[in-house]
């Protein structure tokens, strides 16, 4: 008896934990065409047609701009790099982050072969046509160049009345065993910042 309620608790432990193995973590990027109570519909940036689920508990945030000269030491920010053919990582964008957010590098999509450091800022250097970014690593520090014009923002907490057609959003999806593609963080432009993810 106690080996068939062994084997019937293994099971339902099995059971429970298949949704988490069969989801799919994926970051999308587009255009909002329609939103309703449940679902929003977007033109991805690939020219795709998707339609979201929106998760009950969906976190909204909105991109503000912000300036190079608003970064200070102990800011805590990250930002997508390219490699330079004279080996400096060159800031594509950077953004302020949360402290829940784990620091670290991971290869990033906002463009091929890019990467996303997120890190405490040492100090800068304010440059002519482009400025410089120390951040502190696990395993040292690392500069980063932050040419002039480079995209540079915030987040403000957001609502889902800040989720309007014709607005550009990058979206933290999930997709589920069953194919459907759910917005857990949705971070959406206003005034005409975009999210630089």
């Amino acid at each position: 008896m106690k080996r068939i309620s062994a084997i019937v608790v293994a099971l339902a432990v099995a059971v429970a934990t298949l949704p988490t193995y069969a989801q799919t973590a994926s970051r999308i990027r587009g255009t909002i065409v329609a939103v309703d109570a449940t679902t929003m519909s977007l033109k991805s940036r690939e020219g795709q047609d998707l339609v979201l689920r929106l998760a009950d508990n969906l976190g909204v945030a909105v991109a503000k701009a912000a300036r190079f000269e608003d970064i200070k030491p102990g800011d805590y920010v990250g930002t997508a790099t390219m490699r330079a053919p004279n080996g400096d990582d060159v800031a594509l964008e950077v953004h302020y982050l949360a402290p829940t957010v784990p620091p670290g590098q991971i290869a990033w999509d906002l463009q091929p072969n890019a990467r996303m450091t997120n890190a405490t800022v040492v100090s800068k250097v304010v440059g002519t046509g482009s400025h410089q970014l120390v951040l502190q690593l696990a395993n040292g520090e690392q500069k980063v160049i932050v040419p002039e014009g480079t995209p540079i923002a915030r987040s403000v907490p957001g609502t889902r009345a800040d989720l309007v057609p014709g607005e550009y959003v990058f979206v933290a999806a999930q997709t589920g065993a069953d194919g459907v593609v759910t917005a857990l963080r949705v971070q959406v432009s206003k005034d005409g910042v975009r999210p630089p993810l």
